[in-house]
């Protein structure tokens, strides 16, 4: 069986011949990366000014111009965040365990990424802090954001949920605007054969970036990244997947999360992804691939294995695990689909995961007279204020918000511990 085995080992050979074509002067498919990154100044400059658009005194100056009034809801946060008004880690445990609590030990290290998806707009952000701190809840650690990119750029939303995340200490994730699903930035459609998300199946692709969309989700990208700081986006195709690694090869300090579109569905999959992680990984050890989200219909032996492929490459706080707890009600799984119970399980055994909460409770969404649906993510904010929907979907967020405190709720019954929003309840 050994001499078997060794016949996978991949050949000094076979390393050389990809370096060889990689490195090759007039290969096409790298002088065309080369000549996006050319367009936005080089990666010294590209990366400078990324981190002078994140700073908050440029988010708020910006906000000025656009949406001065959501400077005052940034202020009031901030004012609620130093005043301590959102209930601590030690109190959130104190509240659910009462005396008991001191029958646990709270190992920090296997701590699950509490994680809301998506939250497409920022006064639903607001409101979710209101009631959080009404009812001594926790925020979200990690927050998931799938709105048209050019739509928040023009409203506001964009520079004040960035500003917000920083407030709150989340860690955040865009969707950009070139994908299949979708109109691209300049209003064409992205793949020619889908006429919306509802003919995805029909062309078998995914939702799609096409021929030369995958370059221009490259510029997309470093357009946000040098104008707004926007690091993490969502990534859903496996060529914008390896241009993300080649990208960050050269320098950018760019990160992206695997969308559950991708399919990846069982261990082989997730090798074959890490694998070429590992492969364009930097010198010390990094790389793009903040955010791994696995295929819905994964079981709990598939999370484990892919960790252990994680760990064996020495990604194991690099790459986050992210695992769906609970699904929109309408347009992506079979419902009930509720994997709390299952979290519980393999919480204690994985570090480095998330519970992503995409939908409510199931409990409250088969009573709602507009549950989520994923669908609602690919349609214009215009769309959703003519057709009356923008209250239906504040109550979906805050659905999410509630199945995000259920979870929390559940892990510390179980002596397990999260994160929540780290600069409001981590202290």
């Amino acid at each position: 069986m050994d001499d078997l085995r060794h016949k996978l080992r991949i050949t000094e050979k076979n390393l050389n011949e990809i370096n060889k074509y990689l490195l090759d002067d007039s290969n096409p498919i790298i002088n065309d990366l080369l000549g996006v990154v050319a367009k936005y100044g080089g990666i010294s400059e590209i990366n400078r000014k990324a981190e002078n658009a994140r700073q908050m005194d440029n988010l708020i100056e910006q906000l000025k111009k656009i949406k001065p009034e959501y400077i005052k809801d940034l202020d009031w946060l901030s004012k609620q965040r130093d005043q301590n008004a959102f209930i601590s880690v030690d109190d959130y445990r104190r509240k659910i365990l009462g005396n008991k609590l001191d029958d646990f030990h709270f190992d920090e290290s296997f701590a699950v990424t509490l994680e809301l998806s998506a939250c497409q707009y920022f006064p639903f952000l607001i409101e979710g802090a209101k009631k959080a701190i009404k009812n001594q809840e926790l925020m979200p650690g990690r927050v998931i954001r799938v709105r048209r990119m050019k739509e928040q750029e023009e409203d506001g939303d964009l520079l004040a949920m960035s500003a917000a995340m920083q407030i709150i200490g989340a860690t955040y994730v865009e969707t950009l605007d070139t994908k299949g699903t979708a109109p691209g930035p300049d209003g064409a459609p992205v793949n020619v054969h889908l006429g919306g998300p509802d003919t995805i199946t029909g062309y078998f692709g995914g939702i799609g970036q096409p021929n030369d969309y995958a370059l221009k989700w490259i510029d997309e990208y470093l357009y946000y990244y040098t104008n707004y700081g926007v690091s993490q986006v969502l990534n859903i195709n496996p060529g914008t997947v390896l241009l993300g690694y080649f990208l960050y090869k050269l320098g950018v300090n760019n990160e992206f999360k695997i969308s559950v579109f991708m399919g990846n569905d069982n261990p082989y999959s997730c090798l074959w992804t890490l694998l070429t992680a590992k492969l364009f990984a930097r010198d010390d050890g990094t790389s793009p691939l903040i955010g791994f989200n696995l295929s819905n219909s994964v079981d709990n032996k598939t999370i484990e294995l892919s960790a252990e492929i994680r760990n064996s490459f020495d990604f194991e706080t690099v790459v986050r695990l992210e695992h769906h707890i609970i699904e929109t009600w309408k347009s992506i799984v079979r419902q009930p689909y509720d994997r709390r119970s299952e979290l519980l399980e393999i919480a204690p055994k994985i570090k480095n995961i998330s519970a992503k909460h995409e939908g409510g409770n199931v409990e409250i969404e088969k009573t709602r007279d507009y549950p989520t649906d994923i669908l609602d993510y690919f349609r214009s904010k215009e769309d959703v204020l003519k057709a009356g929907h923008m209250e239906s979907f504040l109550i979906n967020y805050l659905d999410r918000h509630d199945a995000v405190n259920s979870t929390a709720k559940a892990l510390t019954e179980n002596g397990l511990t999260f994160i929540a929003a780290q600069n409001l309840h981590h202290r």
